[in-house]
């Protein structure tokens, strides 16, 4: 089984913290974004992965090409590499994994993470597309469905024709058949929302060729996609992982459970938390953070803190109220 994960954007809302680091190697509670997927999967799906294929920006560096490959090792899977030079659509992101569009896989989009239950039984289907009830479907692409199959794939619809969203994740039982309908798309310039070519529309192409199109469902969904949706996210992913403390980061310090933190983290004097995630090596000293995330390597020092983010190795002295910087920044009341 194939993963195939296209993460060529820049993550422009959740800037600065993606300034430098691609916004689903992002960590959230002590894994990446791309991390979690991974393990969701390789949780529930009936056969194993045995290849990641990640779909990157040209500007990403061999540090990247590292993380991902290192996440794949851990789960027994290779590692393989498309680029976007240009983002033309989710259809066209999808193409740039080339060659590797053979045999079955999931394709999933790293904007978002999910629960779902164990033990998917994939049965006949030729796609299955994972769906969550919204009330305003005008946003998302919609799974029209008939009994338990899918009939018809509609990217943002301006009339109520269905409340499945789709969610970007999709199961395929023959890869070379979807790369087929995408480039079929692409030689004939057939775009749709944004003048783009649109993965939906490959789908739905399929879907008139016989194919059989079945839904599942996610328990939960979760949005990454903007500072405050990560926030949020974290702060779900705090009370929904039940975290341990590690025996001696916290010195004199009192702790209003749930927190998460990390290995390496030292906390000396002041208050942590609640719903505050405290990345692998960052130092808190004399100060009060809740409802915040301190990324990893911050100092944050005789400061108070609330519904902050703290990038990569900044420095924080001497505040108090509200902030969101990036990596290496500094910030001196």
């Amino acid at each position: 089984m194939k993963l195939i994960i296209p993460m060529a954007g820049r993550g422009t809302r959740v800037r600065p913290h993606s300034h430098v680091t691609p916004k689903p190697l992002l960590p959230v509670c002590g894994k990446s974004m791309v991390e979690r997927i991974v393990d969701t999967f390789s949780a529930v799906l009936p056969r194993p992965i045995t290849e990641g294929i990640f779909i990157l920006g040209s500007d990403f560096g061999q540090d990247v090409r590292n993380e991902l490959t290192e996440i794949c090792e851990r789960h027994g899977a290779t590692a393989s590499f498309g680029v976007q030079e240009t983002a033309l659509g989710t259809a066209h992101a999808v193409s740039c994994a080339g060659d590797h569009l053979e045999g079955e896989g999931i394709v999933v989009f790293a904007d978002t993470l999910f629960f779902m239950e164990p033990g998917f039984d994939l049965g006949d289907s030729d796609v299955v597309a994972w769906v969550k009830h919204v009330d305003d479907p005008s946003r998302f692409g919609v799974a029209v469905r008939e009994g338990d199959r899918i009939v018809e794939l509609v990217e943002k619809p301006q009339e109520l024709i269905s409340t499945e969203a789709l969610i970007g994740i999709y199961y395929v039982k023959d890869l070379a058949r979807l790369r087929h309908e995408i480039a079929y798309l692409m030689d004939h310039n057939i775009t749709g929302i944004g003048n783009e070519f649109q993965l939906t529309d490959a789908f739905d192409r399929l879907l008139k060729t016989g194919c059989i199109f079945r839904t599942a469902t996610v328990t939960e969904w979760l949005d990454c996609g903007t500072v405050e949706a990560l926030a949020d996210t974290t702060r779900f992913l705090i009370r929904h992982d039940n975290p341990v403390i590690p025996e001696g980061a916290i010195r004199n310090a009192v702790v209003h459970e749930p927190v998460y933190i990390g290995p390496g983290v030292t906390v000396e004097g002041g208050e942590i938390g609640p719903e505050t995630s405290l990345e692998a090596g960052s130092t808190l000293k004399n100060t009060r953070m809740k409802h915040g995330i301190a990324f990893a390597g911050a100092q944050i020092t005789n400061s108070e803190l609330t519904d902050s983010l703290v990038g990569r190795d900044a420095v924080v002295e001497d505040f108090s109220g509200r902030l969101n910087i990036g990596d290496h920044s500094e910030v001196k009341g």
